[in-house]
């Protein structure tokens, strides 16, 4: 065989079902090969949205996603992909052509060092270098991609690596003596873990995206303990956010009831997430009187940012069920019936005296599926809006671009997640200048004829940007107008040979919204919303979460009834 068709091969054993890609002169080999290939290949319009595509994938799956680009431009358009995966924690394998071994330091054509490049934004890079090393380099990428703390590989085959000729075995063993995560949590840890939880009087456990994979072992501590529940960004879906003991989001635009709970409790018990800075605000006021225990996968993680008074290094599928053994119903009952004061005080509230405004939309979507959808989103106010609005009621179904809070994710991750879970109707909240970062993606998802709702919240500006202008730079709004330079959305969508509607009112919205759920083909809904309407509460840069700005969650602002599910 030829290198090229070692990597097919190779791939097919590893139970890849589909890879997205662009193919180029550098990696044309494998795309040759491809050709015989079964595996299911999706044409992307750019490498980036390939990267996204193949993250969302594996986030909607638990499938390793992987992705192909040719070298040079076609690699280094992969990096924000790589980066978005590797801060999300998601298993991607990225393979990209280069040119042959000999031209590599010439500057030749197309040529870049994708190996230096994109070291810091992965897990693990390999440049391969013989085509007897594509066996047990393909294993070890596999192998390290979905263990431990999942995250990006790349590997970079040469062309001439690629056209060589490989008569040798295709098994090989996993020997990685520098790589051993701690699956099993230390018993004695999980017992101070325990001990630390039945003590408390005011404690919560809040879950990061590591809780996707755990979402019946959080159920059943919760059922067990009674313990209230905060999910974070990463970690909406991996408990049921209409559950009694669900808080919801914490953090810079998370809940109020979220945020009074970290800011009085006196134990957190977090597990799966990294308490990064948009959970913690300030740190120093972040749950000054807790006692933190802290379950992650990845030692790295632990004391960090917050200090972890209890450690528990280990996956969540051992930890979680080990340390509801150690526990039973906690006497907490004044504690929850504090909580459900907040949320009764503090429920999501929107006023109806404006134009369409993006949280109405974000309740017609929920209604019209009863939260029977994966929900992917672009990064924005919108994305902070559906956070709370719409959350999934199961795990691996809210696919959002959390660390680096990347503009252009949504639309191939919403492809990604629609290819990864067939027949599920996938809605993508999107604004109006996130969208356009990948809009060219229109086509794959054309080509594709996947059940995709497109909701854009148009309020013609960046609205995030807008937002912090306003609060924080004396209303000096530089640069974040839109609607005087936006497309024609809905012509837009119909030059792709997608069905597209521009909606100005809550008539027209309710009617085509419930069409397009119906439709299971691709729809784009661009709904014409408030342009100055703002995400609160919101915790000011080097604020506690103790010090939100309520804004109009403010106990006396007009709440509108939420739509009873269908």
């Amino acid at each position: 065989m030829t290198g090229s068709e070692v990597v097919m091969k190779l791939l097919e054993r590893h139970g890849v079902e589909v890879i997205f890609g662009h193919p180029g002169g550098a990696i044309m080999p494998i795309y040759d090969a491809l050709y015989d290939s079964p595996i299911k290949h999706v044409l992307v319009r750019h490498e980036q949205g390939g990267a996204h595509m193949a993250d969302a994938y594996y986030r909607a799956s638990g499938k390793v996603g992987v992705c192909f680009a040719t070298s040079g431009p076609g690699a280094t358009n992969l990096v924000t992909g790589l980066a978005t995966a590797m801060m999300d924690s998601s298993a991607v394998v990225a393979i990209t052509g280069n040119v042959a071994s000999g031209l590599i330091g010439t500057d030749a054509f197309q040529e870049a060092d994708v190996y230096g490049i994109t070291g810091p934004v992965t897990k693990h890079n390999y440049l391969v270098k013989r085509v007897e090393e594509l066996p047990q380099v393909l294993a070890e990428a596999f192998h390290i991609a979905s263990t431990g703390r999942p995250g990006p590989v790349l590997v970079d085959v040469p062309k001439d690596v690629q056209l060589a000729k490989y008569d040798g075995p295709l098994d090989s063993e996993i020997d990685l003596p520098g790589y051993k995560p701690t699956i099993v949590g230390h018993a004695g840890q999980i017992r101070k873990a325990a001990e630390a939880v039945r003590a408390a009087k005011r404690p919560v456990m809040i879950v990061g995206g590591g809780g996707q994979v755990v979402p019946r072992e959080v159920a059943e501590l919760v059922e067990r303990t009674g313990i209230p529940v905060i999910t974070t960004l990463m970690g909406i879906g991996a408990y049921p956010p209409a559950a009694e003991e669900s808080l919801g989001m914490p953090g810079m635009h998370g809940t109020v009831s979220a945020n009074k709970a970290i800011s009085h409790c006196d134990l957190i018990l977090g597990a799966g997430l990294r308490f990064d800075d948009r959970v913690t605000g300030k740190i120093s006021r972040f749950a000054p009187n807790a006692t933190v225990v802290h379950i992650d996968i990845d030692p790295a993680e632990i004391s960090k940012l917050v200090k972890a008074h209890v450690p528990v290094v280990g996956d969540l599928r051992d930890v979680l069920p080990r340390l509801t053994q150690e526990l039973g119903p906690l006497d907490i009952g004044e504690w929850r019936e504090t909580l459900a004061g907040w949320k009764a005080t503090y429920p999501e509230k929107y006023t109806l005296d404006k134009p369409l405004v993006s949280q109405e939309i974000l309740a017609m979507l929920r209604e019209a599926t009863a939260g029977e959808c994966v929900v992917a989103t672009e990064v924005g106010q919108h994305q902070m809006f559906a956070a709370r609005m719409l959350p999934t009621t199961k795990a691996r179904s809210f696919i959002t671009s959390g660390g680096l809070g990347t503009m252009g994710f949504g639309l191939p991750a919403a492809i990604g997640a629609a290819i990864a879970r067939k027949g599920e109707t996938v809605v993508l909240v999107a604004g109006d200048g996130s969208l356009q970062m990948n809009i060219q993606e229109l086509a794959t998802l054309y080509k594709e004829n996947l059940p995709v709702v497109i909701a854009i919240l148009n309020n013609g500006v960046l609205g995030m940007v807008r937002q912090w202008q306003e609060l924080f730079h004396a209303q000096r709004y530089s640069e974040i107008y839109l609607a005087d330079s936006n497309p024609d959305f809905a012509k837009l969508a119909e030059a792709y040979g997608i069905e597209g509607h521009n909606i100005h009112d809550r008539e027209t919205a309710k009617s085509a919204i419930r069409a397009a759920v119906a439709a299971k083909k691709p729809v784009l809904l661009n709904f014409f919303v408030y342009e100055a309407e703002k995400v609160f509460p919101m915790v000011p840069a080097g604020a506690g979460v103790d010090e939100m700005i309520l804004g109009d969650q403010e106990p006396d602002a007009h709440r509108v009834p939420e739509p009873v599910a269908r």
